[in-house]
């Protein structure tokens, strides 16, 4: 795909730069229990910081249902100092922006706090661009959506791709031209919205294990009784995938029952049962194609994650994390996981994004994306 613009030191210092954060982080109790986007973020704080920009982010938090960015704030002014903007466009925020110094930052609050954000509204769009001289983009996460501070302002700014989403772009796009074999994993839930990947992908790879819900449907498929399970209820053709020889579902599963859980294979479960994770022949079995593997791609985890069941997922990035193939993983919970392991410099690339991971190894762009090539 065409290149985006990149940033560059020249002309920079003094210029206002509205630069477009994902520091949605996971935080609980008022802590910050995982960091990793705004590590990912710091290259582009430095590259302003050290050319004399006048820097303002903007970025969203929705992590335990919380609105506001003060605790993410706290935690980035010890690396940058920072002043934090609670208001939008009002006489005591435009004040406070007026007196940055080069090579000085402020956060603005939450800005999924205004209706017009979510909605791309053209007029908050504009007034988002008054507080920048250029736009830049480092929120790849969020780029699959068509939000002002992601797609609207750039028509009223020069705009350009920061160093994450550049570096996102590139790591990204080698899945195009990956090693064979070429394994791919794929979890989670929602199969409707992850079709698309797995039709295009089916045929390229020599293995795509299928886990989490996405399994379940292929279950119902055979007519097996999935209990209490969760799967997707909406219509779906899956004749091209039923029986694919490339692609590989569990052979056994962790199953839950009245508070105990238990191994079982897929045919074998009752009303009352409810899959939970991938079972220990079917990590034996995925660990045996992870082993001959020369890339790898992953996203999602392979139980419920979110519940306490961990350990398919973990299993699996300890797997990949020793393999000496080409890695490239994302996703919400896969990040999670390899945060609690600490393992997340085993891998060749971790995407920050989730949902913007997945539709751009389907489509190759985002919205984000293109508003950027728009804008060149």
């Amino acid at each position: 795909m065409k290149l985006l613009r990149k940033l560059s030191s020249e002309d920079l210092a003094g210029k206002r730069v509205l630069l477009r954060l994902d520091l949605n982080v996971s935080i609980a109790n008022g802590v910050i229990v995982d960091d990793y986007r705004i590590k990912r973020s710091l290259p582009t704080l430095q590259f302003l910081k050290d050319v004399g920009a006048k820097t303002v982010i903007v970025s969203h938090i929705e992590s335990e249902g919380m609105r506001s960015l003060e605790v993410v704030h706290a935690h980035l002014t010890k690396l940058f100092p920072m002043i934090f903007v609670k208001e939008y466009f009002t006489e005591v925020s435009t004040k406070m922006l007026a007196g940055l110094q080069n090579g000085t930052f402020a956060l603005m609050e939450n800005v999924r706090n205004n209706p017009g954000e979510k909605e791309n509204d053209s007029e908050f769009a504009e007034k988002l661009a008054t507080l920048g001289d250029i736009y830049v983009n480092d929120a790849f996460a969020v780029s699959h959506r068509a939000h002002a501070s992601v797609v609207g302002v750039t028509e009223f700014l020069p705009s350009y791709a920061g160093l994450l989403f550049e570096d996102e772009v590139k790591n990204l796009s080698e899945v195009e031209h990956p090693g064979h074999p070429f394994v791919f994993i794929l979890g989670g839930a929602k199969f409707e919205t992850k079709l698309p990947l797995v039709e295009k992908f089916m045929g390229r790879v020599n293995t795509l294990f299928l886990a989490g819900a996405l399994a379940n449907n292929i279950f119902i498929r055979h007519g097996f009784n999935i209990g209490l399970s969760s799967f997707s209820k909406k219509e779906m053709d899956l004749d091209g995938i039923i029986g694919h020889p490339n692609i590989i579902i569990p052979e056994d599963v962790i199953v839950e029952n009245a508070g105990m859980s238990s191994v079982k294979r897929p045919y074998a479960l009752s009303d009352s049962d409810c899959i939970m994770d991938a079972g220990p022949d079917s990590l034996n079995e995925l660990s045996k194609v992870i082993a001959k593997a020369k890339f790898i791609l992953w996203n999602g985890p392979l139980g419920l994650y979110e519940k306490g069941y961990k350990e398919g997922t973990y299993a699996v990035a300890r797997m990949i994390a020793e393999s000496p193939a080409q890695s490239v993983v994302g996703g919400g919970d896969t990040l999670a996981a390899l945060h609690e392991l600490g393992i997340e410099d085993k891998f060749t690339f971790v995407s920050t994004g989730g949902g913007a991971m997945l539709d751009f190894l389907a489509k190759g762009t985002l919205p984000g994306i293109e508003a950027l090539n728009k804008n060149i």
